[in-house]
């Protein structure tokens, strides 16, 4: 709950702004110092936690090193005897006279020295003697075999039984003796014979006061002995608590636990399995210890009862929705910067001469805004919430509420700092891990599908978040800071040793502490560590009511102190007592020089005993995994080479280079050159590899000499130190036209490409070398429109199409509007498996039909997906189908290939399988024909993917009233079905085609392939399609099935910057962050939705031709001749265009039945 859930709504923004609507001057200090404080910390993530960690650490150093180190001084009791004064301390006061109206009635501030000789003052003590009731050989002490000094004149009275005695078959003994004799009484009865003679042949066992024990330090019996008895407190806890505080302190540990469940789901819900919930949770335990610090070394008494009790109620009713909601803030803001473009980028690639751009948002920008859109209402969340347990604090409520109150109000203060400091400094570093990861990942996968090693670092880098900057090849992000490669060990070097120091420093100076100090932690520990204040009724009921009678009739004033019970155990004297002299604990260490003794020795022993206390030896613990942690991520920064392999520190070139020259007309091969080196000077520069220092009509003479292959100028042009990557590459290309056009035997033809309007400039080629195409001339600008927005699932998208096919994208816009007023196309993906025929052959038909029959087998299943699996971290084997021919034997293994398209991917996964099955499976006599042997089959028809599917399939629906078919496709539902009927489905039967039931889907998978980037050849299989139409209650029902749309958004021409920007149009760039292949889904679903626009607007405009024709023949209208070529969209539509035009239509309204956009688009003539 937030606290600003307990104002009025009409209060709730008092603070943040002004009459104006500006932010407030509070609103505007506390933003700013919020600011501050978390740009400092994340600036410095490292120190943060490391500094924060140690001040906690040091906190709970604080209040337990008293229990750490006990060089403070003498003990309060010697070893083996019982600490009298700690029983009495727990003990509860009541009175009963007439100012209580003779009743009992607590008086906890009663002290002894307001005892008259009118009145009596008793002690109750009762002792428990747990299993005595089960066995024989453990029967309880009678009560007469109790020693009881003859000068002490205790009184037994009836014991009372707790809710469990039933169960642990405990037995007890109650007395009540005066509290003046009570210390004596205790100290004489720490042992008590027992009733069965259990011998060893040197003593008895005996009941022994479990108070009563040498704690020896460093024994690992002691630990064992603190467990235990922990426990034991805990079940005395239960039997003497009351029914209904058992009942509600569950519910309340029940609800804290439900709290932190929320908490894990919630940040699952952000993307974090873990870490994040555990930060909030340890960020949560450090305020705490910080304000249980500061409360106790105000004075202010806390006992273990007191914070079992009141934390789950504080952390039920404050929660952790600060936390989620800066969690949320922070990851909504870096999704929004990251989706912000680059302002310095060139449309279409880097421009020479450009400026160089700014740097991209950080994490600790999306941080910052964060904090300033969120940072003042979560303080004020917590300054109402502090301000409540103040008030709390101030009152005079009894029974511990002030106490709390005013510990929970440190703890919400603390909470506050180390939520915009430690916390933040956590979101900044589990950004940067993240990024990382993406980068590895995305760089993994390309490689993975063919691409060049170097354009796959090239591609994650520039879809890392924060983006690289152009010379990202010096350095890379190390939480969000620009760090260089060669400072990373350095700064590893720093960072461990740093941290190892001061933790030994803070543990080495502990010993070293005055004896104050210690006495003042010894307070603060018996604050703490108090014993439970018990129910007196529940402990001493019988006894108290036996006293009642007896006072009451006496008229006597009586307080009774009733003690908390005390155990026994039966036991060995000689056990019970021992303390392992002899034994040394584990950092034991006996030191022989007087100097050391006195002064090193007492360091070391401190810092070693430090490590045995069973708490601060899991914070070590933890500490040194975090250190491994952190190393193991540095290490792998650095591992990772997120900065390009070959990338060298750029220094100034030796020479100017020489600029650009005008390429002149072609000369013939033995002419020279307008330069002034040689033949020979030219091929000697080439051979010491200083190809790039001569100037372009030098390297197009060797190249066309010979010298120079033409799909080796690029790897001959690079040189880091004269030029970037980039430009020796578009220098390449520009050679390589010059080449082309002068050479002689096709001189004749190609001499214009030099001086052609084939651009070649401002294009990233280094996305295109080793990955899309070889011997670049340029490249190819192709027309690129939108049609849309169309409702898919939901969501409106604008549909990117490169088409040089007049009307298609105004066509397929009618589509999306009618699919639009009837509420959107819905989408189903119904398989996903891209597919890899290899064909292998046998000597035999027997030994080919084994085959088959093994890989049908379930032994062979296993072993061929262990096999292909083990190739990829995305490719995974779902099924194989044989086929046998001869005694050639046909495999389709149909398998996932997350993002990416996957051919190349599952031709690896192939390679091996079939490797394990020649070697390893008994089919050595096995020979591999082709990786490919058409069983796949790709870019071919084929029946078996428009049966199986390959790639994405995918069923896209929509409902369009009858209405809007009439007024926006002109056209009526029976008309529309009957056409599909007829040339659909009937038309493509006629023809005998092969999954080509439909009007033009190729028409819209070709131009949505070639401007996202896929593969235009696969066209052939991705345009399977059968187009179904219905009348649904006069309705058209209309839908797509296409079983093979074969897609990805990593890999291919995806990589290249103007098609991932139109995958970022529809949201779908590179792989997806948490659902391997989601994107890909995502982007078949688009495509089959698109299908199903531009199918109902073609057919609607087929069906309403004839409408048209039959209209103008009726008016004796002749139809213009089109002044141009037409296609069978244009043909189809241009009928419809001159129609409307006679009701004032001036084009197709691209416009949103429900959003209502304006966009209008007029179809081109």
């Amino acid at each position: 709950m937030r606290g600003s859930a307990l104002l009025p709504k009409q209060l709730r923004a008092l603070g943040a702004t002004n009459k104006d609507g500006r932010p407030s001057w509070l609103n505007s200090t506390i933003t700013a110092n919020l600011l501050s404080a978390s740009h400092q910390a994340c600036m410095h993530p490292i120190h943060t936690i490391v500094v924060i960690a140690l001040l906690a650490s040091t906190s709970y150093v604080g209040l337990l090193q008293q229990s750490l180190f006990e060089t403070a001084g003498p003990t309060s009791y010697l070893q083996g005897y019982v600490d009298v004064d700690s029983l009495l301390e727990g003990g509860r006061t009541l009175e009963l006279s007439s100012r209580t109206s003779w009743r009992w009635q607590s008086n906890d501030s009663f002290s002894p020295q307001q005892i008259n000789n009118a009145s009596q003052h008793l002690a109750l003590t009762t002792f428990t003697f747990p299993d005595s009731l089960s066995s024989s050989a453990q029967l309880a002490p009678l009560a007469e075999a109790v020693p009881i000094p003859a000068n002490i004149s205790a009184k037994r009275i009836p014991s009372t039984p707790n809710v469990l005695s039933a169960i642990s078959q405990d037995s007890s003994l109650s007395f009540s003796i005066p509290y003046a004799e009570a210390s004596d009484f205790l100290k004489a009865v720490q042992e008590i014979p027992g009733r069965s003679k259990t011998s060893n042949g040197k003593e008895d066992k005996i009941w022994i006061m479990k108070a009563a024990r040498f704690s020896g330090h460093g024994s690992r019996r002691t630990y064992r002995a603190w467990l235990s008895d922990g426990w034991s407190s805990f079940v005395d806890l239960v039997k003497h608590a009351e029914t209904l505080d058992i009942i509600i302190m569950a519910l309340g540990y029940l609800s804290m636990h439900l709290t932190f469940i929320s908490l894990f789901l919630s940040m699952k819900r952000l993307g974090s399995n873990c870490w994040l919930a555990t930060s909030v949770l340890l960020s949560s335990l450090f305020a705490f210890l910080f304000g249980l610090l500061i409360t106790t070394k105000l004075g202010v008494s806390i006992n273990m009862v007191l914070l079992s009790e009141g934390l789950p109620f504080l952390v039920v009713t404050i929660g952790f929705e600060k936390s989620i909601i800066l969690t949320k803030a922070v990851l909504s803001a870096s999704f929004d910067s990251r989706k912000k473009p680059s302002t310095n980028d060139a449309a279409n690639g880097h421009v020479w001469g450009a400026p160089p751009a700014q740097s991209p948002p950080s994490i600790q920008d999306a941080i910052q805004t964060a904090v300033k859109e969120n940072g003042f209402e979560i303080v004020r969340d917590y300054a109402i919430e502090i301000a409540i347990l103040v008030a709390g604090a101030a009152s005079g409520v009894q029974g511990g509420l002030r106490q709390f109150c005013f510990l929970a109000a440190w703890i919400l203060l603390f909470d506050c700092l180390l939520l915009f400091t430690f916390y933040t400094t956590i979101l900044c570093i589990k950004l940067e891990i993240n990024r990382i990861k993406r980068h590895v990942a995305l760089r993994k996968a390309l490689e993975e599908d063919g691409i060049n090693r170097q354009v796959a670092e090239k591609v994650a880098t520039s879809n890392d978040w924060p983006s690289g900057t152009p010379d990202a090849s010096a350095a890379f992000n190390i939480f969000g800071k620009k760090v260089r490669a060669s400072s990373v060990p350095k700064f590893k070097i720093w960072m461990v040793t740093g941290f190892v120091l001061i933790n030994v420093f803070n543990l080495c100076t502990i010993p070293f502490r005055n004896e104050k100090s210690f006495k003042a932690s010894k307070g603060s520990v018996s604050h703490v560590l108090a014993p439970a204040p018990i129910d007196p009724f529940k402990v001493a009921e019988n006894g108290l009511d036996s006293i009642y009678v007896s006072a009451k009739s006496q008229g006597l004033e009586t307080f009774v102190t009733v003690l908390p019970p005390i155990k026994y155990e039966l036991e060995y004297p000689s056990i019970h007592y021992y303390e392992d002299e002899d034994e040394m604990g584990l950092f034991d260490i006996e030191y022989t020089d007087q100097f050391l003794n006195a002064v090193g020795g007492r360091v070391i022993e401190g810092v070693l005993k430090s490590l045995e206390d069973p708490v601060l030896s899991k914070w070590i613990l933890i500490a040194l995994t975090m250190s491994l942690i952190l190393n193991w991520f540095l290490f792998n920064a650095a591992r990772w080479s997120i900065k390009e392999p070959q990338s060298a520190k750029r220094t100034p070139p030796i020479q100017a280079p020489p600029r650009p020259q005008h390429i002149r007309k072609p000369l013939p091969a033995t002419g020279v050159s307008g330069s002034e080196r040689s033949t020979a000077e030219c091929e000697q520069m080439l051979k010491d590899k200083k190809a790039p220092y001569l100037t372009d009509e030098e390297l197009i003479e060797l190249s066309l000499r010979g010298k120079i292959p033409g799909y080796a100028i690029e790897k001959t042009m690079e040189d880091e130190e004269l030029m970037t990557r980039l430009e020796s590459f578009t220098r390449a290309v520009k050679i390589r036209r010059a080449v082309v056009s002068r050479t002689p035997a096709t001189s004749e033809m190609t001499h214009l490409l030099e001086s052609s309007k084939t651009p070649y400039k401002d294009f990233n080629y280094g996305l295109v070398h080793g990955a899309c195409c070889e011997n670049v001339i340029g490249y190819l600008p192709l027309p690129l429109g939108v049609a849309g927005p169309l409702v898919i699932d939901g969501q409106s998208y604008f549909l990117p199409m490169a088409t040089t096919e007049g009307v298609l994208v105004a066509s397929t816009s009618r589509g999306c509007k009618a699919i639009n007023s009837g509420g959107g196309a819905v989408t189903v993906i119904t398989g996903d498996g891209m597919t890899r025929g290899p064909c292998v052959g046998f000597p035999t038909l027997a030994r080919a039909g084994a085959a088959k029959i093994w890989l049908d087998s379930e032994e062979g299943q296993k072993v061929m997906k262990n096999a292909f699996n083990s190739t990829s971290r995305f490719a995974r084997l779902q099924s194989m189908k044989t086929a046998l021919a001869g005694t050639y034997l046909y495999i389709r293994f149909k398998t996932t290939t997350g993002d990416a398209m996957g051919m190349n991917m599952i031709s690896k996964g192939v390679e091996k399988a079939l490797h394990i099955m020649s070697t390893e499976a008994g089919f050595d006599d096995m020979s591999i024909i082709s990786v490919s042997g058409n069983f796949c089959t790709d870019k071919k028809p084929a029946a078996i993917n428009w049966i199986d599917g390959r790639g994405k399939s995918v069923v896209a629906e929509a409902i369009i009233p009858g209405h809007v078919v009439r007024s926006v496709l002109k056209s009526d539902v029976n008309a529309l079905v009957e056409l599909n009927t007829a040339k659909n489905l009937i038309g493509s039967a006629m023809a005998g085609s092969i999954g080509g039931f439909n009007a033009h889907a190729s028409n819209i998978i070709t131009a949505m392939f070639l401007a996202t980037g896929q593969d235009p050849a696969q066209n052939v299989e991705s345009s399977n399609c059968i187009t179904i139409m219905k009348n649904n209650n006069d309705n058209l029902q209309i839908s797509v099935s296409m079983p093979s749309i074969e897609v990805g958004t990593i890999g291919g021409g995806t990589i290249l910057e103007a098609q991932s920007s139109m995958l970022d149009l529809l949201g779908v760039r590179g792989a997806h962050p948490t659902t391997p292949g989601e994107n890909a889904r995502k982007l078949a679903r688009i495509m089959g939705a698109a299908v199903l626009a531009g199918e109902l607007s073609l057919c609607s405009a087929l069906a309403a031709g004839h409408l048209v024709k039959a209209h103008m023949a009726h008016n004796r209208s002749q139809a213009p001749t089109p002044m141009r070529a037409t296609t069978p969209v244009s043909a189809a539509v241009e009928p419809y265009i001159r129609a409307t035009r006679e009701v004032a239509s001036p084009g197709l309204a691209l416009t949103s039945g429900n959003a209502g956009l304006g966009l209008k688009m007029t179809a081109a003539r």
